[in-house]
């Protein structure tokens, strides 16, 4: 075919232009289209090589090949010339001319030559890639984190694929949320969380698909969509072991870059698998690591007394809650015998029961006793069994207790309870058989004295007589009237209360204690507005703290009783200037059943009550304290005068 010289330049467009320049680029031989003068228009990547350089756009061949012609040959003829490219093998070039477009194909002269430099590049190539994947597979072998292992991948990856931008996405198999990434580029918008896989690579690798979130994981029949802006060509391999998805690699080509999909592709899935291996194992091991952890903590702060010793008795596991109770520490008991911290008299039953775990069997409800530092035994009762190793043999003893001490103590201050409620009930039948007779004294006496008083001639000291009966008998009533009210269940209804005629009512339940301790009771009670408040529970508060008073001072001791206004609180306040008490007490008088006071001399509730009353009224009681300088016990109230 020839044409005249207006021919415009070679030039493909339309639908056809992608095709072309596939089809181009796939050509084997080297083969360029120039203008007239031997510029390059476009050239696949064969002859790139040739001539040693990616950006041949617009360069001159007679620039890039020696002895190359500076023009090419007229319209419509081929010419055929050799030259030397930079390598320095001599090729043949064949210049064909069509109107204003030159095509140029190059051959080379001895292709035997050729072909067995190229064998021997490619196998230099695949040693250099095996024994990179070979140390890869070394380094993540011993990776002890998945920080470390996602690295050292990073790191063989840009080594095998040099100029390459890639990412590595690490993922949860069960939700495929992102666990790590790393990224040598720049990601594009909407792609970091979606892995896109190959239906191949699902197909090889036995995934099943389905079972994975729709919007995290899609599946491509043909090429995935990249990853990375700027990225015209890409490869990728999950990560997959078992059945499970652990991430993807995705490895992606710049404009200009040259190179061999397939066997880049080939190398990718090579590395997939080593990499897919050792992200599982460092799953397992962190799930491992994570369980221990939990089981070990869930151990050590679980409320139950747990022990675990191994096949010599010697202790392995000696939780908190043990810790607490015995007053021993881990450092101490950890690798000890067992027998060494129990009673002479329970170590034969200890024994047994050790050795009937041993042997499988199941202990429960069996009752010992340990030693406490603080000197005395503690009674515990435990449940045994064995424990086992992976391969399911007995290895050791594993024991679950309660502290029966504190529970027998507990029932003892049930009973005590019991009884005070028992002693309540009573006080009340004494208190309507005293009121009776004591109502009739009263009334009696109440008439005599007036009786006297009319009469112009009594004696005087009868007359006396009669006003001191009547003033005992009243005196009598109205304390039967109060402890009748004070034993009532109080009503939980606030109402507007006159602390300090609170405080006197109070007060006359406390003379008896008083006057048996021989201690001086002071009032120092300062004006205080109504306030609302439970007027009995404020009562029991007074009591209860006068009483403890009273019982911390000696003879001669002085109890004083105060009341003020303190900012927006009324303060009752009872010090004493007693025995005090030492730090470690006063850091628990407010627990339950805590007291210092001999056996059957005190419940250890009172102040416990007294604390739970104050902050039902939204106040706080604080205490001051020294040993040998007696105690302070400060009570504010909100002056609140209606209800919230």
């Amino acid at each position: 075919m020839t044409t005249d010289s207006s021919a415009r330049p070679f030039l493909v467009t339309g639908p056809a232009a992608d095709a072309f320049q596939a089809f181009f680029d796939m050509i084997d031989a080297p083969a360029a289209l120039c203008d007239p003068q031997l510029a390059v228009l476009t050239a696949n990547p064969a002859f790139e090589i040739l001539c040693g350089s990616k950006q041949l756009e617009g360069q001159r061949l007679h620039d890039l090949l020696d002895q190359c012609p500076a023009e090419a040959p007229d319209e419509a003829r081929s010419e055929e010339v050799e030259v030397v490219c930079k390598t320095g093998q001599t090729v043949s070039l064949t210049f064909s001319r069509r109107g204003q477009t030159v095509a140029v194909v190059a051959r080379r002269l001895n292709p035997t030559l050729d072909s067995l430099a190229a064998a021997g590049r490619a196998l230099i190539e695949q040693a250099r890639v095996e024994s990179a994947l070979l140390e890869l597979g070394r380094q993540v072998a011993g990776a002890t984190s998945e920080e470390e292992l996602v690295a050292t991948v990073a790191r063989g990856v840009k080594g095998l694929f040099p100029g390459r931008t890639f990412c590595v996405r690490i993922t949860d198999p069960r939700t495929v949320a992102l666990t790590s990434l790393y990224a040598e580029g720049r990601l594009r918008d909407g792609s970091r969380d979606v892995l896109w896989l190959k239906q191949s690579a699902v197909d090889k690798t036995h995934l099943e698909v389905r079972s994975l979130p729709a919007e995290r994981v899609k599946v491509a029949t043909g090429e995935v969509p990249l990853v990375f802006q700027g990225s015209v060509r890409g490869i990728c391999a999950p990560l997959a072991a078992s059945g499970q998805l652990f991430g993807v690699i995705n490895v992606e080509y710049p404009p200009g870059l040259t190179a061999d999909l397939l066997s880049d592709e080939r190398v990718l899935i090579q590395l997939a698998n080593q990499v897919s291996v050792a992200v599982r194992n460092a799953k397992l091991i962190d799930e491992l690591t994570f369980v221990r952890k939990y089981l070990e903590e869930l151990l050590e702060h679980a409320n139950a007394l747990i022990l675990v010793v191994n096949r010599d008795r010697k202790v392995v596991v000696f939780n908190r809650a043990l810790s607490n109770l015995t007053g021993l520490t881990k450092q101490e008991v950890l690798g000890k015998d067992l027998l060494e911290f129990l009673p002479d008299s329970e170590r034969l039953k200890v024994t047994r029961v050790v050795s009937a775990s041993l042997r499988g069997e199941q202990v429960s409800g069996f009752e010992t006793q340990v030693v406490a530092r603080a000197g005395g035994e503690v009674r515990v009762a435990f449940a045994s069994s064995a424990t086992f190793t992976q391969q399911g043999e007995i290895e050791g003893v594993i024991a679950i207790g309660q502290d029966l001490t504190r529970m027998r103590e507990l029932e003892r201050r049930v009973v005590q309870a019991e009884k005070l409620a028992s002693l309540g009930q009573l006080a009340a039948s004494v208190v309507h058989e005293i009121n009776n007779p004591m109502t009739a004294v009263s009334t009696y006496a109440d008439a005599l004295l007036k009786r006297s008083l009319m009469n112009p001639g009594a004696d005087q000291g009868d007359v006396e007589k009669f006003r001191r009966i009547n003033e005992h008998a009243e005196r009598v009533l109205r304390f039967t009237r109060d402890l009748v009210s004070y034993a009532r269940p109080a009503s939980d209804r606030a109402e507007l209360t006159d602390l300090n005629q609170t405080v006197e009512r109070g007060l006359g339940f406390c003379e008896h204690v008083v006057t048996k301790h021989h201690v001086t009771l002071e009032r120092q009670l300062g004006p205080v507005p109504q306030f609302l408040a439970v007027r009995q529970n404020i009562i029991q508060v007074l009591v209860n703290l006068v009483t403890n008073a009273a019982h911390a001072s000696t003879d001669g001791g002085r109890v004083v009783v105060s009341t003020r206004v303190d900012g927006d609180r009324a303060l009752l306040q009872v010090s004493d200037n007693g025995s005090g008490m030492p730090p470690d007490v006063l850091a628990r008088i407010f627990e339950p059943f805590f007291t210092t006071k001999p056996d059957g001399k005190g419940t250890g509730l009172g102040l416990s009550i007294v604390q739970g009353i104050v902050e039902r009224h939204g106040g706080t009681i604080g205490v001051e304290s020294a040993v040998g300088r007696g105690t302070v016990f400060s009570v504010r109230l909100p002056l609140v005068t209606e209800d919230l």
